[in-house]
């Protein structure tokens, strides 16, 4: 059977079932938060996506996911003296406090609030910072041990979506990354 114009239906099916599964890549694509999204596509740096199910923590990421806590970055938003600063350490260390404070050249350092994250950091997730401090002019720490890793997973802005990027990328993207030691044994 042909419709008016000409086509086969099984052609019409078929071009139907296609744009709805182009729906459905872009439906996707769009779970990392729009502002996360335009800004590593505007660097033009080779990422991916990675969907999961909701995560709180890296180390649940880390189990989720079946990688290394090694090579999953947790972001903790730092107050550093009275400025916020992002730092990124691995999921199975803890914040040395005082190696960061040094690095960081400041007098006193601090967690910040949760109404100061939400507040300061627009467009994602409480809990799921990505650690893009350029996104929000803010200083960004990388504990030296997940840059030595092939690859990284680090937050997307959202509990369901993580970014999996190589080191090198992520220097590329956040070009006054400060790395250094600071991330201690649990």
């Amino acid at each position: 059977m042909a419709y008016p114009d000409g086509l086969p239906q099984w052609l019409i099916s078929y071009l139907l079932s296609l744009i709805f599964v182009l729906f459905l890549v872009e439906l996707k694509l769009m779970a990392i938060p729009a502002k996360v999204q335009k800004f590593l596509d505007g660097a033009k740096v080779k990422y991916e996506p990675v969907e999961h199910r909701t995560v709180y923590t890296a180390y649940d990421k880390a189990a989720t996911l079946k990688v290394p806590q090694k090579i999953v970055g947790k972001t903790l938003v730092m107050k550093l003296d009275k400025e916020l600063g992002l730092v990124l350490i691995p999921a199975n260390k803890n914040l040395d406090k005082q190696k960061l404070k040094k690095l960081a050249k400041a007098r006193k350092i601090d967690f910040a609030s949760e109404k100061l994250i939400k507040n300061k950091l627009k467009g994602v997730k409480t809990g799921a910072i990505p650690p893009f401090g350029n996104l929000w002019k803010l200083p960004t720490f990388i504990d030296r041990s997940l840059l030595k890793a092939p690859k990284i997973f680090v937050n997307a802005g959202d509990y369901n979506w993580s970014i999996k990027i190589r080191g090198v990328v992520l220097k590329k993207v956040v070009p006054d990354l400060t790395s250094g030691s600071f991330g201690k044994t649990k």
